[in-house]
């Protein structure tokens, strides 16, 4: 707990230094400069609970959430979103089921921020339905070569590397997706335009297309076929990323509403009087606990091995759900301050909004609870 905590301490004097005078600026230019994941490298912040021969710090896998949590506290959700992607769901992706000439490949430049990383699963006719995939792999003597196209891909612009889901074999559905380790410089791979988005402005997201791909079969992750399994293995990690991203800005959130209602003043005194400001403050804070309790419940069993994809879905369901309503709370006490730009409790309402969409959406975690409650 102690190393944690020094860990902590040093993220947040790390974004209060690198991120704070900056990140206004990358929000109005929508983007996050590429050179600033060198810069998240060489601090030591990429892959932190990786081995040393990889570059990673060694520390324990709390550490990898909590830089997450405390970026989302701070109101830099973009930046913890495409973190959570390239050190906490790629990264982990290359270290359970990859070769080791793949790992030597790949991690040591993940680790400096020279390699940015992109999952390639979301495409525009499916989304939350990864059975549902168009684009193929098809073999050609030692090769493979790709076509199809990727939406929504968090890192697109600036990925080096994208883990790209694949049909193999669309005679078996989902037996038939594989993954493969695509070199974003090949020919015939190619970066729509940065997608502008609702919240998240400074975020990195792109269409990612695919002609005539050619990789050598060493790209691909795993075994074929069985890509789909591979994702479900994957995804209790990830969804306690976007949970504790959640857990975090809902913090954030709440520690400047806290301090807006205690300095503003209607009708003769502070509106921290007022008991619908107390109640509202109340429920929040208790829904929190609640919340950061149940995830503290599911990364004791995701370090057990005993994290279901069940646990994950209602851990990645409850906590987004959370976060969309108490925020919108936290800007009503803010009043018509709230809906300006000059304070930023407007960018965590717009920035938490796409957290029950993707990773999984609401509707898809209710259902695969639903499933492990009464079966198909």
């Amino acid at each position: 707990m102690e190393i944690l905590e020094e860990f902590r301490d040093m993220v947040q004097r790390f974004l209060q230094q690198e991120v704070a005078p900056h990140y206004q600026d990358w929000e109005a230019q929508k983007i996050m400069p590429r050179g600033f994941w060198n810069v998240m490298g060489q601090a030591g912040l990429l892959l932190v609970d990786f081995e040393s021969e990889y570059g990673g710090a060694e520390a324990s896998f709390d550490v990898s959430l909590m830089v997450q949590e405390e970026m989302c506290r701070a109101g830099y959700h973009a930046l913890a979103s495409a973190y959570n992607i390239h050190a906490n769901i790629v990264a982990p992706y290359i270290a359970n089921i990859g070769t080791d000439e793949q790992k030597q490949t790949w991690l040591p430049g993940m680790a400096s921020g020279d390699i940015v990383t992109a999952l390639g699963m979301t495409e525009p006719s499916a989304g939350s339905d990864l059975a549902a995939l168009r684009t193929r792999a098809d073999r050609d003597g030692d090769d493979y070569i790709i076509n199809g196209s990727k939406v929504f891909i968090t890192n697109g612009i600036h990925a080096d590397m994208v883990v790209v889901a694949a049909k193999t074999d669309p005679s078996l559905g989902s037996k038939g997706v594989s993954l493969f380790l695509v070199d974003a410089h090949l020919p015939g791979f190619s970066k729509g335009k940065k997608i502008d988005k609702m919240g998240q402005h400074s975020g990195d997201t792109a269409e990612l297309f695919f002609s005539d791909v050619r990789v050598p079969a060493s790209a691909l992750l795993g075994s074929a076929g069985r890509g789909f399994g591979y994702m479900m293995q994957e995804l209790p990690r990830e969804r306690l990323g976007v949970a504790v991203q959640a857990i975090g800005h809902v913090q954030g959130a709440l520690d400047m509403t806290v301090a807006y209602v205690k300095e503003r003043q209607a009708f003769g005194q502070s509106i921290s009087q007022f008991q619908n400001t107390r109640f509202k403050l109340a429920e929040a804070q208790t829904e929190l606990a609640m919340c950061r309790a149940l995830m503290e419940k599911c990364l004791a069993k995701f370090y057990q091995k005993k994290m279901t994809v069940e646990d994950a879905a209602m851990l990645k369901y409850a906590a987004t759900d959370m976060q969309v309503r108490l925020i919108s709370e936290c800007l009503q006490l803010f009043g018509g301050y709230g809906y300006t730009d000059e304070y930023p409790i407007s960018r965590f309402y717009r920035d938490a909004r796409v957290q029950t969409i993707y990773a999984g959406s609401s509707e898809i975690m209710k259902e695969i609870v639903a499933r492990g409650l009464l079966g198909r």
